[in-house]
């Protein structure tokens, strides 16, 4: 059996291995502290057994372009905290055995891994990462209007509108830093040496499940469904199969979601993969 020293001792020869060799160790961030003397340093807490690996909020996440005008701890330490729970992965600096505590980069580690996913290439020319690959992708961040993923290196920023085929109003809803999610690459910006651009979707990495579920429904029919989302342009249904039909205001009022509906197809466009309809029926669920 291995004993508490034994562990002890194999946690350290991984940190050794990472400072001096650059092995990528990978970690979840499990805390963010703040010094309460410089409230601009900031620092991600990582747990690689009994060290306490600490990596500097600039050295954990890219600095933004804009601050828009707010004090840059803040913005820095709001970002850090956006990403408690994620998957990361960092590179030792420093290691102080007598406290055990480490000091690491992942914005390293990150430049190691995309100079070999998106610029270094194989006998034939080709790149591991290019344009219509689906790959892995780990959740760093996520807002009401999208995610951030990590994918081999790379940042990139996924819309709501491409984490779905359904309408959805809240990425948070659905995702979580730490998930690891597939995603099909789009587009790669290979022009800056030290930072590729990738534009990468959810949904398109999945089978689309409009040109299937459509040919389950017949125009003039009844079907029922769940209210997913209200906006602008109407109530839309959440029918069986994962396809969303959009509905005129009921004259009742706007439904709220969750609410069962029963609804009559309007007209269905194949070509767009795009159903409507009108609600003829509405019951809150309890």
């Amino acid at each position: 059996m291995e004993t508490d020293t034994d562990r002890l001792r194999n946690d350290l020869l991984d940190l050794v291995e990472s400072l001096k060799s650059k092995k990528i160790l990978t970690g979840t961030i499990q805390g963010v502290e703040r010094l309460a003397d410089n409230p601009e340093m900031s620092y991600a807490v990582i747990y690689h057994g009994d060290f306490k690996v600490i990596i500097p909020v600039l050295e954990a996440i890219e600095e933004p372009e804009d601050y828009r005008g707010q004090p840059k701890g803040d913005v820095l330490h709001y970002l850090l905290n956006k990403r408690l729970g994620a998957e990361v992965d960092y590179i030792v600096k420093g290691i102080d055995q007598e406290h055990n505590v480490v000091a690491a980069s992942r914005l390293e580690a990150m430049a190691l891994k995309r100079r070999e996913y998106y610029f270094r290439t194989d006998r034939d020319g080709n790149y591991q990462i290019y344009e219509g690959i689906r790959a892995e992708a780990r959740v760093i961040s996520v807002i009401r209007a999208g995610i951030f993923v990590d994918l081999f290196g790379a940042e990139c920023y996924i819309p709501l509108r491409e984490l779905s085929y359904q309408r959805w109003v809240d990425a948070a809803q659905h995702y979580q830093p730490g998930q690891r999610v597939l995603v099909r690459v789009l587009e790669v910006d290979r022009s800056d040496r030290s930072r590729p651009r990738v534009t990468a979707s959810v949904k398109q990495a999945m089978e689309n499940p409009y040109e299937k579920a459509l040919k389950k429904y017949v125009v003039g029919n009844r079907y029922v469904g769940t209210v997913s989302m209200v906006d602008l342009n109407g109530v839309f249904v959440s029918l069986d199969g994962g396809i969303d039909c959009l509905c005129t205001y009921p004259k009742r009022g706007r439904p709220p979601r969750g609410a069962r509906a029963t609804v009559r197809i309007l007209g269905i466009n194949h070509e767009n993969n795009r159903i409507w309809g009108v609600i003829t029926h509405m019951s809150t669920t309890r």
